[in-house]
């Protein structure tokens, strides 16, 4: 009987945790860049001094899909987007790296290359800083270029690249911020191989029609390990019952 009620307790906790995976995903359906988070399960034996014969779930592999999302054109000029594998460095407060797919980026007061959340985007050299009265381009190697609005406007300067790095996914862990970062610690170094198109922006790879049936799932899930500790109940009334008769 315990058996059961161990399984069936458990599998539900999990399964709300799973829901609420779910949820954040389709919650993020609309940003750039994202990367849907993936659970899955496994039965682990009880430890104790009788015969390993009661189980719990637990989460097996709390992972992350990372799939391309789809492409799309904006034509703003500090809209990148990576083609393929890889990803965009940015710079901490602390000072560390970290990995993001969302390459909406921005000009600060001191013209300071920075993600939309104020994080300072690296290059291959530290943060790079665009001069004032502009006009920009993004080449496919991450090479940022600028010619002036003023003066002699065929004078192309190079201002910096984008460092761009492509480590291996098995070494990526999401932290609560949602970048990425490397499980040792060790920062990525920067892969020609990646290139970017500029003008546009990756979307979220969570599939919107997938998610909603997960959800709908989990929740039938759910309510049958309800009926299995109700069924559990009711058998153990049942044998009180029978004792007691006997």
């Amino acid at each position: 009987m315990d058996r059961l009620i161990y399984t069936a307790m458990t599998g539900a906790k999990h399964i709300m945790e799973q829901q609420a995976t779910t949820s954040h995903n389709l919650a993020n359906t609309s940003t750039t860049g994202f990367r849907a988070q993936l659970d899955s399960f496994r039965a682990v034996p009880v430890i104790s001094d009788g015969l390993p014969t009661r189980t719990f779930v637990v989460d097996s592999t709390v992972g992350t899909d990372f799939s391309t999302g789809g492409m799309q054109m904006t034509g703003r000029t500090l809209d990148v987007a990576i083609q393929g594998k890889g990803w965009l460095v940015v710079q901490q407060p602390d000072g560390s790296e970290a990995y993001t797919r969302s390459g909406s980026l921005k000009l600060n007061e001191n013209g300071v290359l920075q993600t939309q959340g104020g994080l300072n985007v690296m290059g291959d050299t530290g943060p790079i800083t665009i001069p004032p009265d502009v006009n920009l381009t993004i080449g496919a190697d991450g090479t940022i270029s600028s010619i002036p609005n003023t003066g002699q406007q065929n004078a192309v300067n190079v201002l910096g690249r984008l460092k761009l790095v492509n480590p291996d996914e098995n070494n990526l862990v999401r932290d609560d911020d949602g970048l990425f970062k490397t499980k040792d610690g060790v920062p990525a170094q920067a892969d020609a191989n990646v290139t970017v198109a500029d003008g546009t922006l990756e979307n979220s790879n969570v599939n919107i029609v997938e998610a909603m049936v997960s959800m709908i799932n989990l929740g039938r899930s759910f309510e049958m390990q309800m009926k299995m500790l109700t069924n559990a109940e009711s058998n153990a009334a049942k044998a009180d019952q029978i004792l007691a008769l006997s």
